[in-house]
């Protein structure tokens, strides 16, 4: 009699018979989907901001946390645990993730706080941190293993999923708050993280026997603890303060720079350190997709939060029409995407999307209290179309510029400067923000994110080593 097991590995074939010259598609399915945890849970917050305030009785500064508190999350897990998956393999990361992930969703599901629902927030970023990095471990072990150096298709594949339903996040979120409530976009974690947990378990590949250069002696002086609590400090001391600055917290930059003073002198002397600076100093074009990561995520996520907020309170919409307003948002980078996905010209993509940031921005600054829907879903098609360029721009030009031995770490450094855009939208948010979303404070908002879009056309076109980033041949 056939069991259950038998016929999920008869439906869903093991990772272990993998064809020999080809990249192995049952993987990407459970890349796939880890790494959309993170994107949906940051969108989908978007449309919660203002009922989760209402009913906790928080202001939006205060609500800003549940952004914060999951980006400084992600912000230094990712790093760590790209690292782990390049000392490890993905396989346990991966797992161990994306159960956190379920913990995570039914603690925020009955979180009787604020504090505890950014408690489970901060579970949440830590537990979305391990998919991506093992998808592009996994991308670039399979690159190598089939000979074929330029998997175009799986990149977009991860970008395209990544990109789509970010954008599509508030749209599902106001759906599902207007038939459950804001605690269900926490509790809908729990059937995907166990979607995640059972394809993970029967396609991932196990992990190789450490080599010598990867004992676990070695491993775990690659963990770099201290490193690790200096970054926390620079970023928490630094989100303290930007989202309230007073005079009487004059201390809190101090320290920022005290902590990010000390985490520069350490990372350039220790062997093995959390964020490798002299590797960042020396690959000069990767540093400059890192900077261009941190603007044009700073940009979108100012808008995503920022926006969406304003529809509510501003323009008097329910967060299930403040969602639905944010749907061309969702077409937009879709189109863009799913047209543009195959070819990646790097430098071109990067271009049209800060000019198309800056168009959006320039229209941000027409709207009011009484803008016509027509005109608000304008401007999501506008920021969806630089959602579809610039996340795939970047991604592509990282896996051209980094060393093929720390794939896994670099792509979580370029999640990591997403996550520090993310926080510097939060910050701004909370700044202009701090009577409540109204329209002026929505102008104030527009002209900061105006100002990162333009600096972002300059550090693309000033950039000479995009000219000649092209794909290499097998």
């Amino acid at each position: 009699m056939t069991t259950l097991r038998d016929w999920l590995q008869h439906r869903i074939t093991p990772a272990r018979h993998r064809p020999p010259d080809r990249f192995d598609r049952r993987l990407i399915a459970p890349m796939v989907l880890g790494s959309v945890l993170n994107p949906v849970n940051s969108s989908m917050i978007a449309v919660a901001l203002v009922p989760i305030g209402r009913a906790l009785g928080a202001s939006p500064a205060e609500t800003a946390w549940l952004v914060s508190g999951l980006y400084l999350a992600t912000a230094v897990g990712q790093p760590v645990i790209g690292r782990l998956v390049d000392l490890y393999g993905p396989r346990h990361l991966y797992l161990a993730g994306t159960a956190m992930v379920g913990v995570a969703g039914l603690l925020g599901a009955l979180s009787p706080n604020l504090g505890a629902l950014v408690a489970a927030r901060v579970l949440l970023g830590l537990g979305t941190s391990a998919a991506y990095p093992a998808a592009m471990h996994l991308t670039r072990s399979e690159a190598e293993r089939t000979g074929q150096s330029s998997p175009a298709g799986v990149l977009t594949a991860l970008a395209v999923s990544a990109q789509t339903v970010a954008v599509v996040g508030p749209t599902l979120g106001g759906l599902l708050i207007g038939v459950g409530g804001w605690r269900t976009l926490f509790l809908v974690n729990v059937p995907l993280s166990l979607a995640c947990l059972v394809l993970g378990a029967l396609r991932l590949p196990k992990a190789a026997k450490p080599t010598p250069t990867e004992s676990p002696a070695s491993a775990s002086r690659g963990v770099d603890l201290v490193g690790m609590a200096l970054f926390t400090a620079l970023l928490v001391s630094s989100m303290l303060f930007l989202m309230r600055p007073r005079a009487a917290d004059w201390y809190l930059p101090v320290l920022a720079l005290v902590a990010g003073a000390a985490f520069a002198r350490r990372e350039l002397r220790v062997p093995a350190p959390f964020i490798d600076l002299r590797v960042l100093g020396g690959n000069g074009p990767m540093l400059a997709t890192f900077l261009r990561q941190f603007l044009g995520y700073t940009t979108a996520y100012a808008f995503l939060y920022g926006f969406t907020q304003w529809t509510e309170e501003g323009r008097g919409l329910h967060a299930a029409g403040a969602g639905l307003v944010l749907l061309p948002l969702s077409l937009g980078g879709l189109v863009v995407s799913g047209v543009t996905g195959r070819r990646e010209a790097v430098r071109g993509k990067l271009v049209a999307g800060s000019l198309v940031q800056i168009a959006g921005c320039l229209v941000l600054l027409t709207t009011n209290s009484t803008s016509a829907i027509w005109l608000l879903a304008g401007v999501g098609a506008l920021m969806g179309v630089l959602q579809g360029l610039n996340g795939l721009a970047n991604q592509n030009a990282l896996y051209r510029q980094a060393d093929p031995a720390r794939t896994g770490s670099a792509a979580g450094l370029l999640r990591t400067f997403t996550y520090l855009g993310a926080l510097a939208a939060s910050a701004a948010d909370a700044a202009f923000f701090t009577h409540g979303a109204d329209t002026g404070g929505l102008h104030h908002l527009a002209l900061f994110m105006l100002a990162g879009a333009a600096l972002l056309l300059a550090v693309t076109l000033i950039d000479r080593s995009l000219r000649d980033l092209i794909p290499r041949k097998a």
